[in-house]
């Protein structure tokens, strides 16, 4: 295999060990990886619109109505027209909602400390930038496509 052959699949090996783990923590709280990350932007971003929430979960649109329809019955979020367009709608979080992504969110950093701990300061900075650098470029080619 190729050098980037191989690095191509350290990083891929090192996602799914990351979503595993992941999928463990965040089930004892009821929550998916994909109903986590969905609370966590909508609590960065109040007001969010589902079209939005797609994008950064590079997700489509129809597995995002069919999430947000169950963290709505769940009642973890509101849904509330935008107040200029009404055609275009708003997430916010509930308190409830918001107590369940705080808690969750807690818990999830400190499982990325105890498992990043591995990589010393410098070799995380330095990871840091060459994945950031990495996910610019792949970025770039999806808006190329």
């Amino acid at each position: 295999m190729t050098g980037r052959g191989h690095l191509y699949d350290l990083i891929k090996e090192s996602f799914l060990l990351l979503d595993f783990g992941d999928r463990g923590l965040f089930d004892q709280f009821g929550l998916s990886i994909s109903r986590y990350y969905a609370l966590h932007h909508i609590a960065a971003n109040p007001g969010l619109s589902p079209s939005r929430l797609s994008q950064l979960m590079f997700c489509d649109k129809s597995n995002i109505t069919r999430l947000l329809q169950s963290l709505e019955g769940e009642g973890y979020i509101d849904r509330h027209q935008h107040e200029q367009d009404g055609r275009i709608q708003c997430l916010y979080l509930t308190d409830e909602g918001l107590r369940l992504h705080n808690e969750a969110c807690a818990a999830h950093l400190g499982f990325v400390e105890q498992r990043l701990a591995a990589l010393p300061e410098p070799a995380s900075e330095q990871l840091a930038a060459s994945l950031a650098n990495l996910n610019r470029a792949l970025v770039a080619t999806l808006a190329d496509d």
